[in-house]
């Protein structure tokens, strides 16, 4: 039987691995284990390792690696400690990391330093930040990816990956837009107490090279929500350096009565909202993946998404008001064909056939650079 170690950090990560997690479980194959830590750890982001207790994984290990506003390079190191102690401990054969956090990438670097197969999900990917140099640097570290797409597995090849290592599932979360076990919108509200009939969702992280910024640029993100009259459901950034700023801004809203404010809300519930919105704005990921798989018009702000692909649904401006406010009122309800550049809603099925296969634990963890030719 084998030990398979995931690590989540984050609510979104967990969300969007969880379905890979459950094979692991569920097969008298392997062995799971999982490692907590992260925004999961933090009341103040809703403590969301309580979402992952309620799976009641076996081998479930619930560890802090940071305290509220530390440094991103001192996390970086506490993590790096965690896992190793952990690994030594558990002695997984792989580890399983995911996209481009601080966590994805102690795991990384534990499991390369100790010659273990890390295997990472949704490599290749771009979006213009700092987070592309953490997420190329997980590839570098890792000998398995399961990527979202063809232009992903091209970049890991370009890379220096080999193709033998690089497998196409499509994006995780997918599978669970596709579920029929959501639950419904009024069972949502009910239990977020959301009383809006027509609502749009919030979501605006900070983007680490331009903190000095960001208290500015939340300030007219919402001046100009405000001034459209329409009601918001805000879910609190990520915890990266100036998260403190955007939720200073967030709480001077939080007694007006067109804005409902969360630290979380639970990822299947999530998605209910989202494919019941008018519209998604800010600058996360789920802008211009999630919402373009429903057909869901997004406004993406800013320079956080700047390189990633983005259908014709997604609306790009800048941080002043006045265009945020332009695209505000850009929005209308034509219908949008569904993307399906993150997947066809299979990669659970994939992730299983994958790991079940004896070539895939032959993979080799002395890695070579492989040139284009």
């Amino acid at each position: 039987m084998k030990k398979v170690l995931f690590i989540t950090g984050t609510r979104a990560d967990f969300g969007k691995i969880k379905s890979l997690m459950n094979v692991v479980e569920s097969s008298k194959d392997f062995e799971l284990h999982v490692l907590v830590t992260g925004m999961h750890m933090m009341k103040l982001y809703g403590s969301t390792f309580k979402e992952v207790k309620k799976q009641q994984y076996k081998n479930t290990y619930l560890i802090s690696n940071q305290h509220v506003n530390e440094p991103m390079c001192s996390v970086l190191s506490n993590t790096i400690s965690i896992v190793s102690r952990l690994v030594n401990s558990i002695s997984p054969d792989m580890i399983v990391v995911h996209g481009d956090r601080i966590e994805a990438l102690a795991g990384a670097t534990v499991g390369a330093l100790n010659h273990l197969h890390v295997c990472h999900i949704e490599g290749g990917e771009l979006s213009g930040t700092i987070d592309d140099s953490i997420r190329h640097s997980i590839t570098k570290l890792s000998h398995i990816h399961m990527v979202a797409n063809i232009e992903a597995k091209q970049r890991l090849m370009q890379m220096g990956e080999n193709e033998q290592s690089i497998f196409i599932i499509g994006s995780p979360d997918l599978d669970i837009m596709h579920s029929a076990q959501l639950p419904s919108l009024n069972q949502v509200k009910d239990y977020y107490d959301i009383g809006f009939d027509s609502y749009a969702i919030v979501m605006f992280h900070p983007v680490t090279s331009e903190e000095k910024d960001i208290y500015q640029f939340t300030t007219n993100l919402f001046k100009a929500l405000e001034s459209s009259k329409k009601n918001f459901i805000v879910i609190y950034p990520n915890n990266d350096s100036g998260s403190r700023m955007i939720l200073d801004v967030i709480q001077k809203y939080e007694s007006h009565m067109n804005f409902k404010m969360y630290p979380s809300i639970n990822f299947e519930s999530f998605l209910v909202l989202l494919k019941n919105s008018e519209f998604i704005i800010g600058n996360s990921s789920a802008g211009v993946r999630e919402a373009p798989f429903y057909g869901l018009p997004s406004i993406n702000i800013g320079t956080r998404q700047n390189a990633r692909f983005r259908g014709k649904s997604v609306i790009d401006c800048d941080y002043t008001e006045s265009a945020i406010t332009r695209a505000i009122e850009a929005i209308n309800v034509t219908e949008f064909d569904k993307s399906t550049w993150f997947g066809e809603g299979n990669s659970t099925d994939l992730f299983s056939t994958h790991i079940n296969n004896e070539n895939f634990w032959s993979i080799p963890v002395q890695k070579v650079f492989v040139d284009l030719q």
